[in-house]
């Protein structure tokens, strides 16, 4: 079996993350390394982190954001494969061991990921449909909205090498960037056991803190369509994403009374319309 790397982002989750750490010591796969990036917590994350010694390698930086601290822990990395997880988040005892299984080193362009179960408040939350994960080729649907969870992921360092690894310039989005650069290219494995535990409702969760997400979604198909690689009906269909979504933003910029900025958006959906993906940016 492949070394695996864990990595664990995780910035002032002091109340949470040795739930997360003991569920990945709990692993019935064992040949993995254990990385935890601090992304400059001010309260007691890091005097829990100690208490784990030479269990977990810790790494320290200045509040970068997620992106910053997950690249760092892959930089810093050693495994041919790289698993994620959210500092807020768990694994059951089987889930690397179910993907690992599936690794062929003689297709080393590997990402797997796996059903969940969605927890708010300490009460199971069932997804709707349009949340349904697959695998396969799904870059239309992944589109649509964010289908993969990190903290579900295993995925090759030799993918990740030629994708390139999270986009610290985005604040919020940074996976849905990452998995648009991966499902239009390349396969996914899915595995349709419910293998993570996903807890949802904390006030510093990324999706609930920072407004208009879709706004970085915007930027993140912008960035897709600027891929020469990209086919023809791929291409469409991100354009016709790009223009909903912007249709989207421009509206709750406009209920808030910030007509000029809403206006840009409704710009730019015409440009990519009319241009078929052309090359204006915000």
């Amino acid at each position: 079996m492949p070394l695996t790397s864990v990595v664990i982002p995780t910035y002032n989750r002091a109340d949470v993350v040795g739930r997360a750490l003991e569920s990945v010591l709990g692993q019935d796969f064992q040949d993995l390394e254990i990385i935890v990036v601090d992304d400059g917590s001010t309260d007691s994350t890091l005097q829990v982190l100690e208490k784990y010694g030479s269990a977990v390698r810790v790494l320290t930086q200045g509040h970068k954001g997620v992106s910053s601290a997950r690249n760092l822990g892959i930089f810093q990395s050693n495994g041919a494969l790289l698993a994620f997880l959210d500092s807020d988040d768990q694994w059951l005892p089987e889930k690397l061991a179910v993907q690992v299984r599936l690794f062929d080193p003689g297709n080393p362009d590997f990402v797997c990921h796996t059903d969940e179960i969605w927890m708010r408040d300490a009460r199971e939350v069932h997804p709707r449909d349009i949340h349904r994960k697959q695998g396969g080729r799904f870059f239309e649907r992944a589109l649509e909205r964010c289908l993969i969870s990190p903290s579900s992921v295993v995925v090759s360092r030799a993918l990740l090498d030629k994708v390139g690894v999270f986009d610290e310039t985005f604040p919020a989005a940074e996976d849905y960037d990452l998995w648009l650069r991966i499902t239009a290219f390349h396969e996914v494995d899915f595995i349709p056991q419910r293998l993570v535990i996903k807890h949802g409702g904390r006030d510093d969760q990324l999706s609930l803190a920072i407004p208009a997400i879709d706004r970085f979604r915007i930027a993140a198909i912008q960035k897709i369509l600027k891929d020469p690689r990209l086919s023809r009906d791929l291409r469409d269909a991100a354009v016709r994403e790009l223009t909903k979504k912007c249709g989207i933003v421009a509206g709750g910029l406009r209920k808030r009374g910030k007509i000029e900025e809403a206006w840009k958006y409704e710009e730019l959906a015409l440009s990519y319309e009319k241009y078929g993906g052309g090359s204006r940016e915000l």
